[in-house]
């Protein structure tokens, strides 16, 4: 009876969280299972990779694992990333050149932008007995880039405008504790995490035939160091079923910009299911509860994720398919993702993928583990 108060009590908790309203970075998608599965990992992830999507699964399974991934993800809006290209292949002595620079100065004036989110690391998972724990050294990159001096034609056969960037990257070391009560019934878990924060602002200005690299253009990175916490929990009604919650940054972490402001990590909160119809089946389910910003003004993030994973041959083979999709951005669509990954002994190798056929955004990510 204690315990199932102490479950109560602790699901409460995590549910007054989640009504609470917050905004926040976009929640990064981190390895190829939750990829090839559309971005779907808070209930169903209990490897080494739940130091970073829910600790609480650290603690669903007794093993040891060892991790490397690296993954990213690019949302291309408005054909923001094309009509850039066409404005650095203009041709001023083109006969239709001033037509042509004022079609592509409406385009690119007209609210595209392009955001995206990167991750890599080493992450580790170990146990003594119900007591599980995990760390991870990683990185998780955003970056965004929108117009902020609208183009125009100071010649009547010339493009002139320029581009706003900037860029958070989390240096981090994290540290997570788990553990399961009754039978795995119920599982509860912290994350802490030690984070350099490496902000960017920067802008380019862009001129018609002329080439940008926006990578050059970002600037000098603003180091400063600050303290995360995240919190979730697990649980598990019967053995085919999963309910999870994770709630990020909940302290707000906040890092110094270049240009004197901040950039403040508000809490995200995000929640999961994952199915077992049959025993060499997943089924999972993710959705933010918080609307999360971007670092593109006036765009949102709150990701609808789906996804199934099917193992063969003792699970020599996985086979992943997942979709997802933005419910704050109206143009965004469903976008497929798939994925594969290869188990021979205690080594494995996993890959994924998806494109968005709408806006021409992406999502890869690949990874090598060993677990015992």
């Amino acid at each position: 009876m204690r315990t199932r108060i102490s479950i109560w009590i602790h699901m409460c908790f995590l549910l007054s969280l989640v009504a609470t309203p917050a905004v926040a970075l976009e929640f990064a998608v981190v390895g190829p299972r939750a990829a090839g599965m559309g971005g779907a990992g808070v209930a169903v992830t209990s490897d080494a990779y739940a130091t970073y999507w829910n600790p609480a699964g650290l603690a669903m399974t007794q093993t040891v694992d060892i991790r490397i991934q690296v993954s990213a993800q690019v949302v291309n809006r408005g054909e923001y990333w094309q009509t850039l290209k066409d404005i650095e292949g203009f041709d001023p002595n083109a006969s239709n050149a001033s037509t042509q620079a004022q079609s592509l100065i409406n385009s690119i004036n007209s609210g595209g932008s392009l955001s995206a989110v990167a991750t890599g690391g080493l992450y580790f998972k170990g146990h003594i007995g119900e007591h599980a724990f995990g760390f991870n050294v990683s990185n998780v990159a955003n970056a965004g880039s929108f117009v902020s001096q609208n183009f125009s034609q100071p010649t009547i056969n010339s493009i002139s405008g320029q581009l706003a960037l900037r860029g958070l990257e989390q240096r981090q070391v994290n540290f997570s504790y788990a553990y399961a009560f009754a039978d795995k019934t119920f599982s509860i878990g912290v994350t802490g995490r030690v984070i350099q924060g490496a902000a960017y602002t920067g802008t380019a200005t862009v001129t018609g035939g002329q080439d940008v690299t926006l990578s050059d253009n970002f600037g000098k990175a603003k180091n400063s160091t600050a303290f995360g916490i995240d919190v979730g929990a697990i649980y598990r009604p019967s053995s085919w079923l999963r309910l999870g919650v994770v709630a990020k940054d909940l302290n707000q972490p906040e890092f110094d910009a270049p240009d004197g402001s901040k950039f403040k990590l508000n809490p995200q909160v995000r929640g999961g299911a994952a199915v077992n119809p049959w025993s060499t089946a997943t089924m999972t389910a993710d959705m933010d509860i918080t609307s999360n910003q971007t670092l593109v003004p006036g765009i949102k993030s709150q990701v609808l994720s789906l996804g199934m994973e099917q193992t063969v041959l003792s699970e020599f083979l996985s086979f992943r398919v997942g979709t997802y999709k933005n419910v704050q951005d109206a143009k965004s669509i469903f976008t497929p993702t798939a994925g594969i990954g290869i188990r021979i002994y205690s080594f494995r190798l996993d890959l994924a993928g998806g494109y968005d056929f709408n806006e021409g955004g992406a999502i890869a990510s690949g990874a090598l583990s060993l677990t015992f």
